[in-house]
């Protein structure tokens, strides 16, 4: 019996299997706005099989966008605009949704990725000034971030609480916090991005203190019958920064707090980063975290193949994995895996036809 189809259950939420769709920004948003690429892109995974969709990394507020043109949602409008995307797939999928809810810190008023991805500075015409844990440029030639100061930390409390009760109005089935990948709450996270010298900055406690609190706000915000975890860059791949005993550290003080699962990527932070890049390179981690904290774990990175996939859970390696570009690249992952592990996939009744003759007996018709 195939491990990665078997149910599980992060907090309240039964998932059908152990594929998650993992975020992955789009670039296609007005103004924060979802538009018909949103409902097409996430309706066309909510398809899959998989257990669950999470969005791409939506803003909390307009400075907290990768780019102009990235998803927010922090206004009346970019709410109803992610409502319609929502109820679109809810209405022809049982799949559960979730939303990554993520503010850019230092990284934010960049371009889009296929023209360059380079900083907007704040002086031009889509560009604004970036905020970040200490005045420090991702790159030397960007323009500084503003250091937040407390006024400016309690506006992005705010900004994600808020953002929470839109999501929790709007009937997403759990949260995401983005703190990987070099975007503000891992800012904090590492002292490469933070050299604070109050109580955010400095040694390992004050440099958790805001991800936490964040946190600690969102579950709050959230109905307590649904999951609320956090996704984390378990290390910079630099000597100095963040690192996977950080991390552990890190998922033992979320835990009492309510996290649901720990999803565990890497690097982002410094374009010093040095990592090997091979198929499951990021699984170790995981399997490090989970065995130490007993949390909830997801893995990603390079996982592509179903048999890879079947090990990292029967090995106990990870609870569940994470697919980005293999699922952009083949759509219908999941039932294809399925079909190669002998498992059973959901499938919208429109598409059952489609069964090959070798596997008949491929797609659960029952209603889920």
């Amino acid at each position: 019996m195939s491990q990665l189809f078997q149910p599980l259950r992060l907090g309240s939420l039964e998932l059908a299997n152990r594929i998650i769709i993992a975020p992955m920004c789009q670039y296609s948003a007005v103004n924060g706005v979802a538009t018909e690429w949103h409902t097409m892109h996430l309706g066309h995974l909510a398809l899959s099989g998989a257990g669950l969709l999470i969005t791409e990394a939506t803003a909390v507020s307009p400075e907290g966008r990768i780019s102009p043109s990235d998803l927010g949602l922090y206004s009346d409008e970019t709410e109803m605009a992610l409502g319609q995307v929502l109820a679109t797939i809810k209405k022809h999928s049982p799949i559960p949704v979730a939303v990554q809810l993520a503010h850019s810190g230092r990284k934010a008023s960049t371009r889009v990725p296929w023209e360059g991805g380079k900083q907007i500075g704040p002086t031009e015409p889509t560009g604004w000034k970036t905020e970040a844990p200490s005045p420090l440029p991702y790159l030397d030639e960007y323009d500084a971030p503003t250091a937040l100061d407390q006024a400016g930390l309690d506006r992005v409390t705010e900004a994600f609480i808020a953002a929470t009760k839109r999501a929790a109005r709007l009937g997403f089935d759990g949260i995401e916090l983005q703190a990987a990948h070099g975007y503000l709450l891992h800012q904090f996270l590492s002292p490469l991005s933070n050299q604070r010298t109050d109580e955010y900055g400095g040694p390992l406690e004050n440099r958790m203190r805001f991800p936490l609190q964040i946190f600690e706000t969102v579950r709050a915000a959230f109905p307590a019958e649904k999951p609320v975890w956090i996704r984390v860059s378990a290390t910079d791949w630099v000597e100095g920064g963040w690192n996977v005993g950080d991390t552990i550290a890190f998922a033992r003080a979320l835990k009492p707090l309510g996290s649901a699962a720990i999803h565990v990527s890497s690097g982002g932070l410094s374009p010093k980063q040095k990592m090997t890049l091979a198929p499951g390179y990021q699984v170790p981690l995981a399997q490090r975290i989970k065995a130490e904290t007993d949390l909830t774990t997801i893995a990603v990175g390079l996982i592509t193949e179903p048999e890879h996939a079947e090990a990292i859970i029967a090995n106990g390696d990870a609870d569940a994995i994470g697919l980005a570009r293999a699922i952009l690249y083949d759509p219908r992952w999941p039932w294809h895996a399925a079909a190669k592990l002998g498992a059973k996939v959901i499938a919208p009744e429109q598409y059952w036809r489609s069964q090959a003759r070798n596997h008949p007996d491929l797609f659960i018709t029952e209603s889920a």
